[in-house]
């Protein structure tokens, strides 16, 4: 369908953004009972964001004959036979009396009835007010035949509370849900898993669960207590775990994995300087790595001092020399040496320094190592917190969970399977798998 500006005075304005339909006409009937149809007048009312009655109307009254408007079919009739420019004539009146601001001329308008019955028109774009010449015929009919008013801000505001309510009745009966479902697993718990439940405390150590609980508690985490315990205890078997990270690893992984352990075995153990040779980059010395990991500590230290900003810290880091996983290393003692107790609290403060420079895949083995490194020297009470120390850094998407079931599997089994680390992280690795199989 053909388009033309709003308004004469717009017609030959190329990039006007306000178009209607050409109008199209069509004759029907014969003798007396001729009349003229105007086919796409409800299109054209539409554009004109006025009722197609109103144009109708017009049209009668202005041409003396009888009009009318089926609001079932959209047909708008008018008596007796009427050329189209004739028409689109009458229709330019229309819109200039009833559409257009008569201050800016623009056609968003909108027709309003006053309390003393006057007929007004408001410009949504300059916000003039016009007023109508009430001598206008139509204008009658306007009053007995008012247009749709838009919502007032009072029915929006009403519309807005009761979908609060609403909102409000919805997260009530979610929550009574949540604390049903929770009373179900509970009680399933208790009846059909009180065996298995009897055989892990019987088997496993006072030390394995102990740092969880306290954990827990020494960090506030009320609002995931319920689901946590339902979680960390599901009974997972170590060796299906292992089979299925085997089974996920790419050549490349494994190798990268393979490496970073043997660079932990030469750090934990210091006796074996000829090993630290071959898998250590530049080649140095036992003594020489205490010397250089101890002087990355200070520079790292000293940057911090100064308040640097993310990106010059990140450069500063890219700049240092040593190996990889020195570098991750001191990093790690350098945010954190001396943390005891609120080890979590302290990573989630200064997580942005740990974003800067672990992104990727083999930066996140790096950042296990170095965390796996740092507990060796840490307090007890900095261990007990590992497991809140790697979901922090999990839910953040520093660290993915392919990445930490590799470290722990290879380092639970490795020459350090005795630290108190792997004891401390086995809660958290329980809840990983036990995540991933109710995915599946």
């Amino acid at each position: 369908m053909a388009l033309q500006n709003i308004g004469a005075s717009n017609r030959d304005d190329a990039f006007y953004r306000y178009k209607m339909p050409k109008m199209i006409t069509k004759i029907e009937g014969r003798g007396n009972g001729i009349k003229t149809n105007v086919v796409n007048m409800v299109e054209i009312a539409k554009a004109l964001a006025r009722p197609a009655s109103y144009t109708t109307k017009y049209f009668g009254c202005e041409l003396g004959a009888q009009s009318k408007f089926d609001e079932k079919t959209g047909t708008a009739l008018v008596n007796g036979a009427h050329d189209t420019a004739k028409l689109a004539a009458l229709l330019e009146n229309f819109i200039k009396k009833y559409v257009q601001c008569y201050g800016c001329g623009n056609p968003e308008t909108e027709i309003i009835i006053t309390k003393t019955q006057m007929i007004t028109l408001k410009c949504a774009a300059c916000g003039f007010i016009s007023d109508v010449d009430m001598r206008d015929k139509l204008t009658s009919f306007i009053l007995k035949n008012p247009p749709e008013q838009k919502k007032s801000s009072k029915d929006k505001k009403a519309m807005r509370r009761a979908e609060k309510e609403r909102l409000k009745e919805g997260e009530a009966a979610d929550e009574e849900l949540k604390k049903l479902k929770k009373e179900a697993i509970k009680k399933k718990g208790a009846s059909g898993s009180s065996k298995s439940s009897v055989k892990k405390k019987s088997n496993g150590s006072d030390e394995d669960h102990s740092p969880s609980h306290s954990q827990i508690d020494e960090n506030d985490h009320a609002a995931n207590d319920d689901e946590d315990d339902v979680q960390w205890q599901t009974d997972t078997s170590l060796e299906a775990a292992q089979k299925r990270i085997q089974e996920q690893l790419n050549a490349v992984t494994s190798e990268m994995v393979m490496l970073s352990t043997h660079e932990d075995k030469q750090k934990s153990s210091k006796k074996s300087p000829e090993h630290e040779k071959k898998s250590e980059i530049n080649g140095h010395e036992n003594g020489a790595l205490d010397s250089n990991q101890g002087k990355l500590v200070g520079e790292i230290k000293e940057c911090l001092k100064k308040g640097s900003s993310i990106s010059q810290f990140k450069s500063f880091v890219g700049s240092l020399s040593g190996t990889s996983q020195e570098i991750m290393n001191a990093l790690f003692e350098a945010l954190f040496d001396g943390v005891g107790k609120g080890f979590a609290k302290e990573v989630a403060k200064k997580k942005n320094y740990l974003e800067a420079v672990a992104r990727e895949g083999e930066s996140q083995m790096l950042l296990l190592h170095a965390i796996e490194y740092f507990s060796a020297k840490a307090s007890p009470e900095a261990v007990k917190e590992v497991p809140l120390v790697l979901k922090a850094l999990y839910d953040c998407d520093l660290l993915e969970e392919e990445f930490i079931m590799e470290w722990y599997n290879q380092g639970s089994v490795g020459s350090n399977k005795s630290s108190q680390i792997w004891k401390s992280v086995k809660p958290f690795i329980e809840w990983l798998q036990s995540a991933e199989s109710e995915s599946e």
